[in-house]
């Protein structure tokens, strides 16, 4: 890496000279691949925007121009020149970097990223400031990766748009979604309306035909024109946009000829580019949703490296059972944005293409679409990720629980996620469900659980009901069984006893058994536990029964404390039985950085050795 090894900063790559520049880019290419395949990551969409990054940092001046990334895993190759080079060695490990722009991590993270399409709003927001403040910088926002399928960016379009900012917007189209112009015509207009020269001429007539309605017409003569050129850019230059492309975002020299001169024309501007998911890495090109986030993997054979755990994941048990209970019911529908693999409904597409929907990344589109299917009769089973789902949260409340349309919200990713860090922790959706007239909230223990709420749901004792279950692999029950069906509402006493009693929601109640069997192992003691199973509606019985057979209540969740179960115990009891004492263990009032499950779980203090040590205490055994 004799060119990388050299590169600490931006300043250090404008000094490099053309062929220098694409020596970096594919020195960049080598050690992403390198180092994720030891250090997984979101390595696809990085690898497409290697020569952006180094032509953005190149042309503009970093870190008082601003650089918004949308979808912050294309932006590996930004990281690794704004100075975290050797820190991308821990990317998205505990103490590492982020896998996201980050703002308090770098002054080159103009603005932070975790979900889509905000980058043009941020964009809008960064150049108006400058303007307010009468400072002259450049503001770009890199939007991709299918972020332009999400409504915010035209939110932000059309406000940038008809404010006339001075921004520069270029869609990094690298999934064939937006058809390409080509052809020689195409490229000599390119050059012709991005050059210097044509842009003064431009302007100086402009000024001079003085009379507004001439202006207006040939304003109209010239946008009716460009358009029959331009086909793509239309609804670009109709939101107040002048547009620009398609060029070939890999084609280095192409790209810093044309940011080069798109540097200096003023006003809204979009530049459209194609750049390939997995530019360099033969196997990345070739089979890009699967590279998007490969695991560990071997760099010479292309191999992805796969556990051998034996047990099931919950998005597998998810996706054979919505398939079985699509089978026998055909008023069953799914809905997913963009997210078909992830949580495991390929095979509901697969079998039932005509009753699955990925709508793209657009979350609140997909709960008030599900909301139409049930107005319309169907049965939506809504798969969303916990993180994700924040961003419908009107959309839940009024489209669907003021209305009480029956819509099932699988919420995927329940919990702490690991190495994705705080923009994607599942932590808040137990607490911000809760609050909701009309909703049930389901939080299985295990496999066997989840299948059977998931077909306890589709039944008429359930009305809108939300079940939460994590990432990753459950315990390894024998869950391929026949449906049984869970009471809402219903708590499972999973041991009785006396004096402390264990109220635990969800998957991390595997980790209190392990700790209540530790105490009772060494100790003779037998904790009370409870498997609560519902949030809403929460089981008041058997929380009448801890608190007469214990003093202290220990309730056990994996998210937030702020509204969960802490929260909706703690209220109830202290009205009825003030004596008993409280302890809550689960995700403090702060945001959680990246690291693994087990290293997020026991800095909050709720992994099994910290449950093992609240019961001890409150047994007073020392």
């Amino acid at each position: 890496m004799k060119i990388l090894d050299n590169i600490n900063s931006p300043e250090d790559v404008r000094k490099l000279d053309y062929s220098q520049l694409e020596e970096l880019c594919s020195e960049i290419r080598a050690y992403m691949i390198e180092c994720c395949s030891v250090n997984p990551g979101h390595l696809g969409a990085s690898l497409g925007a290697v020569e952006l990054s180094v032509a953005l940092h190149y042309l503009f001046n970093t870190p008082k121009d601003k650089i918004v990334w949308d979808v912050g895993h294309q932006a590996y190759a930004h990281k690794i020149l704004t100075g975290r080079r050797e820190a991308f060695k821990e990317n998205r490990k505990y103490g590492g970097i982020s896998g996201f722009p980050k703002m308090s991590e770098s002054p080159y993270d103009s603005f932070g990223a975790g979900h889509t399409s905000t980058s043009i709003s941020a964009a809008l927001g960064l150049a108006t400031a400058a303007n307010l403040n009468g400072e002259k910088i450049k503001v770009v926002a890199v939007i991709g990766d299918g972020a332009m399928s999400g409504g915010l960016a035209y939110e932000g379009l059309n406000n940038a748009g008809s404010a006339k900012s001075d921004i520069l917007v270029i869609l990094n189209d690298n999934q064939i979604s937006i058809d390409s112009n080509v052809g020689a015509m195409h490229n000599y207009l390119l050059k012709l309306s991005t050059s210097p020269t044509y842009n003064r001429i431009k302007n100086k007539i402009w000024h001079k035909l003085g009379n507004i309605r001439f202006r207006r017409f040939i304003q109209k003569f010239m946008l009716s024109t460009k358009l029959a050129f331009f086909k793509n850019g239309s609804i670009f230059e109709g939101l107040g946009f002048r547009y620009f492309g398609v060029i070939d975002g890999n084609d280095l020299g192409q790209l810093i000829t044309t940011l080069g001169n798109l540097k200096n024309i003023e006003g809204p501007k979009l530049l459209h580019i194609r750049t390939v998911k997995g530019k360099g890495y033969k196997p990345a090109e070739q089979n890009q949703s699967l590279w998007h986030a490969p695991g560990r993997f071997d760099v010479l054979t292309g191999e992805i490296l796969k556990s051998d755990d034996p047990r099931s994941k919950y998005q597998d048990v998810f996706g054979e059972t919505i398939v079985e209970l699509a089978k026998k019911n055909e008023k069953i529908v799914a809905i997913t944005p963009a997210m078909a693999s992830g949580c495991s409904l390929t095979e509901m597409m697969r079998v039932f293409p005509d009753r699955t929907f990925d709508v793209g990344i657009a979350e609140q589109h997909a709960v008030t679409f599900s909301a139409g299917l049930a107005a319309g009769g169907y049965l939506p089973y809504c798969n969303i990720y916990s993180t994700f789902l924040q961003r419908a949260f009107d959309e839940i409340i009024h489209d669907v629980a003021l209305q009480n349309l029956k819509v099932i919200f699988c919420i995927d990713r329940a919990g702490l996620v690991g190495e994705d860090g705080a923009t994607h922790q599942g932590a808040f959706d137990l607490a911000y469900m809760r609050l909701i007239p009309n909703m049930t909230i389901a939080a299985p223990m295990n496999e066997s659980e989840l299948r059977n709420m998931l077909y306890s749901a589709s039944q008429s004792g359930y009305g809108i009901t939300a079940i939460r279950y994590p990432r990753g692999y459950g315990d390894g029950v024998d869950w391929r069984k026949e449906f049984s069906y869970v009471e809402p509402g219903k708590a499972l006493l999973l041991q009785d006893g006396s004096d402390v009693a264990v109220l635990s929601i969800g998957t991390i109640g595997n980790r209190a058994a392990k700790a209540i069997g530790q105490i009772e192992a060494r100790y003779g003691k037998k904790p009370l536990h409870y498997n609560m199973r519902f949030l809403k509606p929460v089981d008041y019985a058997a929380i009448d029964d801890a608190c007469k057979k214990a003093a202290t209540i220990i309730t056990v969740e994996d998210g937030t404390l702020c509204g969960g179960l802490y929260s909706a115990v703690s209220e109830y009891v202290c009205k009825k039985y003030p004596h008993c004492r409280i302890v809550a263990l689960g995700i403090p009032d702060v945001f959680v950085e990246q690291g693994s499950v087990d290293e997020q779980m026991s800095e909050c203090k709720y992994n099994t050795v910290d449950i093992y040590k609240a019961i001890e205490k409150s047994y007073d055994i020392f």
